[in-house]
C-alpha cells in the first residue's frame, strides 16, 4: 500500500463534497480554503489509523475529511487573530474578502465538519464525535492560552508545551486514534495511537516553529521571520529569553520592545542572537525527543507489521520535512 492511495481517495472524496451555494460569499471561501492543498496529514493520519486493522480502509475517509475541514476552519479564525497575509504561499481568506466573511464561513465549517463526522458507524458514532468535540474544545484553549502569552514574558517552556500540545497535537492524536476506532482497535491499542499523534504533534509544532525562522521561503508556504516580528512566543524566543544574559539579553529586549523597525532588520537581529545563543540546536534537539516519545507509542501497537511499517515511515518524514 502507498501513502498515494490514501491521497487520491481523499482528493477525489474532497472534489465532491458540496458545500453550500448561496449565498456566494459565505461558501467559495470555504472551496478557496480547502482548494490551497496542504499536508493533509491530518486525514492521512486517520485513514493510516484505520488500515492498521481493516482493509476496508475507505470507509474512513469522509470522518477523516470532517477533521480536515475542522482543522481549516481554525487556520481560517488562526490568520485573523494573526493577522497572517499569507496561508500555503496564498492570501488568507481575510485577505483575499474581509474579516467579517472570514468569520462567518470559518462557522459554516465547523458546521460542515460535524456533518461529515456523522459518516462513522453507528456503534461507533457517540465515542467519536464526544472525543472530536473535547477535541476542537481543548484547540480553543490551547489557541487561548496562546493569546495569553503575547501579554507575557515569563512563559515557560512547560506553559509553552501544554499550549501547543493543546493547540496542535491533539488534533493529530484524534486523527490517529479517529482511524483506530474506526479500524475497530481497542481502548488501549487506540490510547496507544492518541499519545503517539500527540507526541508527533508536538514535535511537529516544535518544528514548525523552527522552519518559520530557518525555513526556506519557496517551500515554508508561509511569510519567513513572521513569527519574530510578531513577536510570537515561540520556543526559540522562549529558550532565547531564558538563556540571554548581559548585553545580548538587552539586545534582545530592545528589538521586542521597538514599536518601529524594519522587518528584515528585525528577523535577520534577532535570528543572529538566537545562533549565538544555540537555540537552533536545542530546539531540533527537543523535536528529537518528542518524535522518539511518539515512535514508542508506535512501537506498542499490534497490527502487520507492513501497515505500522507505512505509519512510521510516515512520521520520519514529518521530522525530515523543509515545509
Amino acid at each position: 500500500m502507498s501513502p498515494a492511495i490514501f491521497i487520491d481517495a481523499l482528493q477525489q472524496e474532497l472534489q465532491s463534497i458540496q458545500y453550500g451555494q448561496n449565498p456566494p460569499e459565505l461558501y467559495n471561501p470555504i472551496r478557496y480554503i480547502m482548494s490551497l492543498g496542504g499536508k493533509r496529514m491530518r486525514p492521512l493520519l486517520t485513514l493510516m489509523g484505520a488500515y492498521l486493522f481493516t482493509d476496508d480502509w475507505r470507509k474512513a475517509v469522509r470522518p477523516a475529511l470532517g477533521v480536515e475541514v475542522f482543522h481549516n476552519f481554525t487556520l481560517m479564525h488562526d490568520d485573523i487573530m494573526d493577522q497572517a497575509p499569507l496561508r500555503r504561499g496564498q492570501p488568507t481568506v481575510h485577505e483575499k474578502w474581509n474579516g467579517n466573511i472570514a468569520i462567518l464561513s470559518g462557522d459554516v465549517m465547523l458546521v460542515n465538519a460535524y456533518q461529515l463526522m456523522l459518516n462513522v458507524e453507528a456503534d461507533k458514532l457517540a465515542v467519536a464525535l464526544a472525543r472530536f468535540s473535547r477535541t476542537a474544545a481543548e484547540v480553543c484553549e490551547g489557541q487561548q492560552m496562546d493569546m495569553n502569552f503575547e501579554t507575557r514574558w515569563d512563559v515557560s517552556e512547560a506553559e509553552y508545551i501544554d499550549m501547543i500540545r493543546l493547540k496542535t497535537s491533539v488534533l493529530l492524536g484524534y486523527s490517529l486514534e479517529l482511524g483506530g476506532l474506526i479500524g475497530g482497535a481497542d481502548e488501549e491499542t487506540n490510547l496507544h495511537l492518541y499519545e503517539g499523534g500527540m507526541n508527533i504533534g508536538v514535535g511537529f509544532q516544535l518544528k514548525d516553529d523552527l522552519l518559520d525562522v530557518y525555513g526556506d521561503p519557496a517551500k515554508f508556504g508561509k511569510q519567513v521571520g513572521g513569527d519574530i516580528i510578531a513577536n510570537k512566543k515561540t520556543f526559540l524566543l522562549i529558550e532565547a529569553l531564558a538563556q540571554a544574559k548581559g548585553p545580548l539579553r538587552d539586545e534582545l529586549i530592545d528589538w521586542l520592545t521597538r514599536t518601529k523597525f524594519d522587518k528584515a532588520e528585525k528577523v535577520k537581529a534577532v535570528t543572529a542572537i538566537y545562533d549565538q545563543l544555540g537555540i537552533r540546536e536545542l530546539t531540533e534537539l527537543r523535536i528529537n525527543e518528542y518524535f522518539a516519545r511518539g515512535f514508542a507509542n508506535f512501537d506498542q501497537i499490534n497490527a502487520r507489521p507492513e501497515r505500522k511499517g507505512l505509519l512510521i515511515q510516515f512520521a520520519r518524514q514529518l521530522v525530515e520535512r523543509e515545509s
